[in-house]
């Protein structure tokens, strides 16, 4: 898995079982981290019902190597 936090968004390479879905798999990652970020900063507790919006962006790799999309994510902290 790669991950690079940015301002306003973050990327992340993630494998996901096609029997699973990644809605399941955005759902959870929001899900968790909503309730990470309300246990560590109380003040976000109101910001309800939710701290994060229902959108997301999902790109397949296409078959790129793996190492050329691990490469993209870290890098883009330097743009």
């Amino acid at each position: 898995m790669a991950l690079e936090t940015m301002p306003d968004h973050v990327h992340l390479l993630v494998e996901v079982d096609p029997q699973y879905g990644v809605h399941r798999l955005v759902k959870a990652i929001k899900g968790r981290t909503s309730r990470v970020l309300r246990d560590e900063f109380p003040h976000l507790k109101s910001k309800l019902p939710t701290l994060w919006t229902n959108s997301y962006f999902v790109a397949t790799t296409g078959g790129a190597p793996l190492a050329a999309i691990k490469k993209y994510v870290d890098e883009q902290k330097n743009r």
